[in-house]
Order: C-alpha cells, then sequence, then structure tokens
C-alpha cells in the first residue's frame, strides 16, 4: 500500500500532509528515505521525524463534527504548540481534520481517523459543496454577487462556480451565504477580496449535508450513522 494512505488509514495524518512529510524528508522507511509513491507494509518500520510509528491497536473508526471556534489551527498537530482542532475533542483515537479553515474563521469542520473519506469530501469532482455564512464591508451588488457565481480568477487559478445568496445589505455591509466545492487556501475570503468587499466574519455552516445546526462554538458531537452513510457514499 502507497505510505500516504497507509499512514492515513491507520489515523496518522491526511494523504496530503503526509505527502508534505515525505517532500520535506521527515519520514524514513527502514532508515532509508522515501519516495511519494513508495509502498509499505507492517512489517516496514516507519520513522516520522525521528519517532518510530506505531500502528494504532484499535482499529475503531470515529467521526466527528466540530465548531471551529476562532484561532484554533485546522490540523492534527502543531509544532509551535498553538491549539489546533484536535485538542478540543476527547478521544483516544488520533484524529485528523478533513481539510481546513484559517484561524480566523469559525464553523463545520470534520475530524476522523478514517483516512479513506478524505478525498471523497474534499476533491473538488466530488461536488460536496461547503456553505459559508459572510458578513463583508460594503453593500455588495447583484453584479458582483454573479462573478462570485461564474468564478473568480485569483494568482492561483479560476475558482469553480459558486452559490451565492444575498441575506441582507444595510448600514455600509453585506450578509451573504456562498457555498464552494473546492477548497484553495482562504479562498472565500480571497473570492471577496477581488470583487471589493472584504470579509469581516466569516463562519462554515455545512460540509455537503452535514450541518453544524445549534452546534455551539467550541462543542463537537459524533456524526449520525446516516452522516457516515453518506460520507462513505461519496
Amino acid at each position: 500500500m502507497r505510505i500516504n494512505k497507509y499512514l492515513a488509514q491507520n489515523g496518522y495524518a491526511s494523504r496530503r500532509e503526509i505527502d508534505k512529510l515525505v517532500e520535506n524528508g521527515d519520514i524514513k522507511v527502514n532508515g532509508l528515505d522515501v519516495t511519494p509513491g513508495q509502498k509499505v507494509t507492517d512489517k516496514d518500520k516507519i520513522y516520522i521525524k525521528g519517532q518510530l510509528f506505531e500502528k494504532p491497536k484499535s482499529e475503531n473508526k470515529v467521526y466527528f463534527l466540530l465548531n471551529k471556534p476562532k484561532g484554533v489551527l485546522s490540523a492534527s498537530k502543531d509544532d509551535r504548540g498553538r491549539k489546533t482542532v484536535t485538542d478540543l475533542i476527547d478521544t483516544k483515537e488520533r484524529l485528523y481534520p478533513i481539510g481546513r479553515l484559517d484561524a480566523d474563521t469559525e464553523g463545520a469542520i470534520i475530524l476522523t481517523n478514517d483516512g479513506d473519506i478524505f478525498n471523497k469530501v474534499i476533491h473538488p469532482k466530488g461536488e460536496v459543496y461547503k456553505e459559508y455564512f459572510a458578513i463583508v464591508k460594503g453593500e455588495i451588488r447583484d453584479k458582483d454577487l454573479s462573478k462570485l457565481a461564474k468564478g473568480i480568477n485569483l494568482e492561483d487559478g479560476q475558482t469553480l462556480p459558486a452559490k451565492t445568496k444575498i441575506l441582507k445589505r444595510a448600514q455600509g455591509r453585506s450578509e451573504v451565504i456562498i457555498a464552494i466545492r473546492e477548497g484553495k487556501n482562504r479562498q472565500v475570503r480571497r473570492m471577496f477580496d477581488a470583487v471589493k468587499h472584504p470579509v469581516v466574519y466569516l463562519r462554515r455552516e455545512a460540509i455537503g449535508k452535514i450541518n453544524l445546526g445549534n452546534l455551539e462554538i467550541g462543542k463537537y458531537r459524533k456524526l449520525t450513522s446516516q452522516e457516515i452513510k453518506y460520507l462513505k457514499s461519496l
């Protein structure tokens, strides 16, 4: 099995994070450097940043939805000791977040130790829309909403078409619902910057069919069996 898939399925981190570790030379197998597509088995000794990786004894898969507070990092760990989303969930399982929210953004994020569903949720072809509630500066015009809906040309490429809905325009601010199905870095904020309406406040409300509902900020819950079935069906 490819090393990124092997470590992801065993709850170390997402495949994307593991690929970065491989690129940085932080992973060795049997004392040797590895390549991104290298295959491993349970018999291999895998060292991550000098520490021997031990396959978890428990194969129990867990799935949580967290309402991420502002200031918390969307990462499984942080070398600088900053608080991460995994610090907020009480479980013995080693978790990692599916996708990211920037530190200044609140809202829905899924954490799991099931590596198989990661790409199903974040890949644009999966048609999984992530819905955000945004408060932006200025009374945004319909033509700007149309630009967002068609796609914005950012420095790292054209965004896919978004879904937009205006909730309110008043007193120099606007409240907007926007849904996207990709995950470029700080994408929603940069899209609004591009139409000259910087974000004042941003919260992710839903990931596909999985909604925050009345989940309080900083709190989490286990996904229901129906929600887990939905994720696996993507």
